[in-house]
């Protein structure tokens, strides 16, 4: 999978991002990058995302709640996709996603 970059520039939440939940081992790294004055957390979700019918629950990545500075994390169990919020703000919040792949 190649790096995924989501930039938000105001309050709000973006779209859900899948990833391949099948690679094995799963390895996901997280990076929130924060420019000017904000406010940003990551959730991830294990629910179909692609199913109208399903709505993801999300759960917060440990080390990405209300973040204010440059901050990464990962993710080392199977999820389906991962997702940015940022709260009021004067800056950006930028998620940008690594998937290991095997080899």
């Amino acid at each position: 999978m190649r790096p995924i970059e989501v930039t938000l520039t105001a309050t709000g939440t973006s779209q859900w991002i899948p990833v391949d939940f099948y690679k094995l081992p799963f390895q996901l790294t997280l990076g929130v990058d924060v420019t000017g004055t904000a406010t940003a957390s990551v959730e991830y979700t294990v629910n179909n995302v692609w199913d109208p019918n399903v709505t993801p629950v999300g759960h917060t990545v440990t080390g990405l709640n209300a973040v204010t500075n440059n901050t990464v994390a990962s993710l080392n169990f199977p999820v389906r996709a991962v997702r940015i919020t940022a709260g009021p703000m004067a800056g950006t919040a930028t998620l940008t996603i690594l998937q290991g792949r095997s080899s």
